[in-house]
């Protein structure tokens, strides 16, 4: 049998990243294959159903698959997950030379975020907002917030005067100063969320036992120092690969049950949401 796992394509070099992941793990003793999805909700149904063993899941698309399982008598649980998914944080940024100075005195003013289904450019961040108008950018909507075309949107809109705040994760924050979408010292944080984790490896209880754990075993066996796996594990954003865990995920539960984002047994319920 072949362990089959599913990754969303929202970037070419995911292509690079699982041909080269498929490659090593063969030669390392694993049947291993992927199947790309153009959007995360067919990939967590399909994962439920039992048509692939593990899904590279974003941090909605595992709080949906716990919902799905639960409503089928089945159940999932996060493998692994990148050193990086760890203890991230969103930012609420304002123009340096604005007057608002804090959350509070957003009430009623125009705030960017990213795609709809963003977890840490929408979702999250806007739970800590008052009565805001929001202005998002939807782009690479399905994709759960992994294409940052909209929260880049956001960050230029607010680079413009066109909103008063944006949303955003901390790291692309810094990152958007490099690429020069915001100038350096141009921007304030106003407010930071707590710590939540991102990404994880969902794999499903009627997976073959053996072969999920040499595959979880192997990923994590995966070295930095390794040239063979050095260039996969930098454009897959991580220096190791670290066992799941689902305690960093209640931000994201949260948010959802607050904009009925999905219902308690995994249907899509939130009414701007069309993958």
């Amino acid at each position: 049998m072949t362990l089959l796992m599913g990754a969303v394509a929202y970037d070419p070099k995911v292509v690079t990243i699982w041909d080269g992941f498929r490659r090593l793990l063969i030669d390392r003793g694993l049947p291993f294959d992927y199947v790309l999805y153009s959007h995360y909700e067919r990939q967590v149904e399909d994962l439920v159903a039992g048509r692939i063993h593990a899904a590279w899941n974003s941090p909605l698309a595992w709080a949906r698959a716990l919902r799905l399982a639960r409503a089928s008598g089945t159940s999932v649980r996060a493998l692994v997950m990148r050193d990086t998914d760890q203890d991230l944080t969103s930012v609420v940024v304002t123009r340096a030379d604005s007057p608002v100075r804090s959350v509070a005195e957003l009430s009623g003013r125009m705030v960017a975020t990213g795609a709809v289904d963003s977890p840490q450019a929408t979702l999250i961040p806007l739970s800590y907002l008052p009565d805001v108008v929001v202005r998002r950018f939807d782009v690479g909507v399905g994709l759960h917030g992994d294409h940052i075309g909209g929260e880049r949107d956001a960050a230029r809109a607010l680079a413009a005067g066109e909103v008063d705040a944006a949303c955003m994760l901390d790291a692309n924050h810094l990152l958007f100063v490099k690429e020069g979408v915001l100038t350096p010292g141009s921007t304030r944080i106003i407010a930071q969320t707590e710590p939540f984790d991102h990404c994880n490896m969902t794999v499903v209880d009627t997976a073959p036992k053996e072969l999920v754990d040499r595959f979880g075993e192997l990923l994590i066996a995966m070295s930095y120092a390794d040239p063979d796996v050095r260039g996969l594990l930098d454009l897959e954003g991580l220096t190791s690969w670290e066992p799941g865990r689902t305690s960093g995920y209640a931000a994201v539960e949260a948010a959802v049950d607050r904009v009925g984002f999905y219902d308690p047994s995994g249907v899509v319920t939130a009414a701007a949401y069309r993958p």
